[in-house]
């Protein structure tokens, strides 16, 4: 099984909750804000986007420049097949184990 940290996980995960072509550093960063109820600066971000990209497991393009961001353009991600089989297999491992734990009681 492929082997991710748990901050490439959860940014694998936010790639692929956004709709296709939405997904970029500041909006992925704010996701992961919302969600985690912490902060991440953005060079993290996009650290772990080049390790995602690096692994296959996303791919990234180009996208429209925009006047709002005096004519510069996003780099916009998405998760590839095997980024998303790899969440898969992440989810399957943990819910099997998850699966063995025994039923404990908590007073």
């Amino acid at each position: 099984m492929t082997q991710l940290g748990n901050l490439e996980e959860m940014i694998l995960l936010l790639v692929l909750k956004f709709n296709e072509g939405e997904a970029y550093a500041v909006s992925i960063a704010a996701e992961y804000e919302k969600e985690m109820h912490k902060s991440i600066s953005i060079p993290a971000v996009h650290t772990v986007l080049k390790r995602l990209e690096t692994k296959k497991f996303i791919d990234s393009r180009l996208g429209e420049a925009t006047q709002l961001r005096g004519g510069k353009k996003k780099r916009l991600y998405n998760v590839t097949q095997s980024g998303y089989e790899v969440l898969q297999e992440i989810q399957k491992s943990r819910s099997n184990l998850w699966a063995a734990v025994p039923k404990l009681k908590f007073d």
